[in-house]
């Protein structure tokens, strides 16, 4: 059935922002000042796979390393030059790059926006149920259940608000 209450096409960058930056427990959500997300996945209603237009400002970094135990990710620089953090080191990045992440194999991954510009990204995802997210550099584990991210520490106590 044809959902006529979502668009057609958009311009991505005219897309709201999500409004809160990052789903993080502290202190790690205050690392992703300088993330701003547009949710495009989710504005077409896809329930498979999602799809983020990412800008990360001078200093930022896309989010903590991490791996996913079933989800596959992919990113495509489309304005910039961010390193790509994983466990073989640091790789520059330019636009029209492009780095994919396979799910399972334990290799931590990030962006960081070392130079004074802005950089932009496309980066996809699918949403596989029981997924896991370790972080190799922090105390912390993520279970994605029901749609939404669970975090605890690595020895699996709740994050206090």
């Amino acid at each position: 059935m044809i959902d006529r209450n979502l668009p057609v096409a958009v311009v991505a960058d005219k897309v709201e922002p999500r409004v809160r930056q990052s789903n993080y427990p502290e202190p790690f959500a205050s690392r992703m000042i300088g993330r701003e997300k547009r949710a495009l996945g989710d504005l077409f209603g896809l329930a498979n796979f999602g799809v983020n237009l990412t800008r990360l400002q001078p200093g930022s970094e896309s989010a903590l390393r991490h791996a996913h135990t079933q989800q596959d990710e992919f990113i495509y620089i489309l304005q910039g030059h961010p390193v790509l953090i994983t466990d073989a080191g640091a790789t520059p990045l330019a636009p029209g790059m492009c780095a994919g992440f396979k799910a399972g194999n334990g290799d931590g991954h990030q962006l960081i926006n070392r130079t004074s510009a802005e950089v932009v990204y496309l980066e996809v995802g699918d949403r596989s149920t029981g997924d896991m997210g370790t972080y190799p550099d922090d105390d912390l584990q993520a279970l994605f259940v029901d749609g939404k991210w669970a975090f605890t520490h690595k020895d699996g106590s709740a994050y206090l608000d």
